[in-house]
């Protein structure tokens, strides 16, 4: 099975329709820090709903036009990171994550979409990655700009949440940027340490 080692106790690897019942019970123990950023969290609340959550992004993969991705520490999944949308032909991607508190204070959020940033320019040639995030949401900031990435602007009221229309930050990085993967399985720094309770995108599409 595909899996990179973040850390020695924690992995990065595909997350799946058949472990719905895993992703579940992450997301029953996740919910209340992460529903205000990640809109199918509220919505994954059954074996059901959490089954086509994840099954839509195995759709997406299929197209390749997305993907899923779980975070693993000491054999628990604690959050994860996907591409949101991915198109090829176009160049473009925007990256989102979640994370629970078991897994907050280790840097696997930065981790992570390293990997996923690095595939994306190196293995696919992607020329853009894109992050959004509430304005609100300091920690989703945080790790973009842990990240190398700039802040294109502020897509004004566009994300409405519980009747409330949030501020959306963009975030991008360039392939013409320079990123480099160094230190991808290496401890966090101070600095890089995931610090906030949730990290990542959040809009309508369901990142």
């Amino acid at each position: 099975m595909f899996s990179v080692a973040l850390t020695e106790a924690a992995q990065l690897r595909p997350l799946e329709p058949w472990q719905a019942g895993e992703f579940l019970a992450h997301m029953d123990r996740a919910r209340p820090t992460v529903d205000p950023w990640i809109p199918w969290a509220g919505v994954s609340t059954d074996l059901e709903t959490a089954r086509a959550t994840l099954q839509r992004y195995a759709d997406l993969a299929a197209r390749d036009a997305g993907r899923l991705f779980g975070i693993w520490l000491d054999g628990t999944l604690v959050g994860g990171t996907m591409f949101v949308a991915f198109d090829a032909q176009a160049g473009t991607c925007e990256i989102g994550c979640w994370l629970e508190p078991a897994g907050q204070k280790r840097g696997l959020i930065t981790m992570a979409v390293r990997v996923l940033i690095d595939w994306a320019v190196h293995t696919r040639g992607i020329h853009r990655v894109e992050w959004r995030c509430r304005t609100d949401n300091t920690a989703s900031s945080a790790v973009a700009r842990r990240l190398g990435m700039r802040r294109d602007g502020v897509l004004r009221e566009v994300h409405p949440y519980k009747g409330i229309r949030h501020d959306l930050e963009i975030w991008s990085l360039l392939a013409s940027d320079g990123f480099s993967s160094d230190g991808l399985s290496g401890p966090p720094s101070k600095e890089g340490s995931d610090d906030g309770s949730t990290d990542g995108s959040a809009d309508g599409s369901g990142a």
